[in-house]
């Protein structure tokens, strides 16, 4: 199966270049390519898309920016003239940090990694049902039941999770745990909690209502949790 991607990028000679190593790849399929990141925000949020070719340096809207708030799913590779951007661009996990002009044997080395990261996650993803969280200093680790959980909550360094049975405290960062989870079965509501989506009772503009418990949807993460929510209204 082909790989859907897109090429995002304000300058048409860099657009062009990126379309035509795609075409030589066979296992990628071009369906899109924008010189407005906003435009190519709006695509996003109604296509299917596994791969992001993303220059960094945009008007409006940075790749930076854009990678911050699509979805985790989609696999980016940034493509920018600025070296500067690197360590900033694999902090946000991106497959790959390509310096222009890109030689075509650069990009494929990258598409190939890509490649065989969606390959290995097709095989793994969902695999377990549970995790193991580390609770104490002396490597103890305890067997959590993802059925089990209802929310997570940060505790700056330090990471509560609450489960239908009890609260188990580790010292994570709540980006290393959303990280362990399955995507589907969660969802990020504010920068200190993570819910369970099957576990959500009710919700209204502000608020998730889970086990009695009252927890504030922030901002930033509105959007997203709302067009979840439709996505299971009736």
């Amino acid at each position: 199966m082909k790989l859907k991607c897109i090429i995002v990028d304000d300058e048409p000679p860099a657009t062009r270049i990126l379309k035509n190593y795609v075409e030589k790849v066979s296992f990628l399929e071009e369906i899109g390519i924008f010189n407005d990141a906003l435009k190519a925000l709006d695509f996003l949020n109604s296509n299917k898309v596994d791969v992001l070719f993303l220059d960094i340096q945009m008007p409006q809207l940075t790749g930076l920016q854009l990678s911050r708030i699509i979805s985790k799913d989609i696999k980016v590779i940034f493509t920018t003239a600025y070296p500067d951007f690197a360590l900033e661009g694999f902090e946000l996990n991106a497959v790959d940090y390509l310096l222009k002009p890109i030689a075509f044997e650069r990009f494929y080395q990258a598409v190939s990694k890509l490649n065989t990261e969606l390959k290995t996650e097709d095989v793994t993803s969902n695999s377990s049902d549970f995790i193991f969280i580390k609770t104490d200093g002396k490597n103890k680790f305890q067997k959590l039941f993802l059925d089990e959980i209802l929310y997570i909550e940060s505790l700056q360094n330090y990471v509560c999770i609450h489960t239908v049975k009890q609260q188990i405290i580790t010292h994570s960062s709540l980006k290393n745990v959303i990280e362990s989870l399955p995507e589907k079965n969660f969802i990020q509501i504010h920068k200190s909690y993570v819910v369970a989506f099957k576990q959500i009772e009710s919700t209204d503009s502000f608020s998730v209502f889970i086990n009695a418990k009252e927890l504030p949807i922030g901002a930033t993460f509105k959007d997203a949790f709302f067009e979840r929510i439709d996505q299971n209204k009736i």
